[in-house]
């Protein structure tokens, strides 16, 4: 079964990026972590099992990291691949 993939955008309180950093790459189901530059301070990629489980991973775990002010999620649909083929990422 295909877990679920969500692009998780964070607005983080500037003095604690380095705690929100730590304490977000030590959960279970992040796949990717980035600081950036732009609109938000750092770009996630997070799995999950379902939406279920993506909301309370947000509202459990992110959300009350210190230092996390807001999110903005968004849903993979499909990933295209480089050689033209698409794959489904959702059953």
């Amino acid at each position: 079964m295909s877990r679920l993939l969500a692009f998780v955008d964070i607005f983080v309180e500037s003095k604690e990026m380095d705690n929100v950093v730590t304490a977000l790459s030590k959960l279970d189901n992040i796949e990717e972590l980035y600081e950036v530059t732009g609109e938000f301070d750092i770009v996630t990629v997070f799995s999950a099992s379902n939406i279920k489980e993506l909301g309370d991973i947000l509202k459990n775990k992110v959300m009350k990291i210190k230092g996390v002010k807001s999110t903005v999620s968004s849903i993979v649909a499909r990933a295209p691949s480089i050689t033209g083929s698409s794959h489904a990422l959702t059953p």
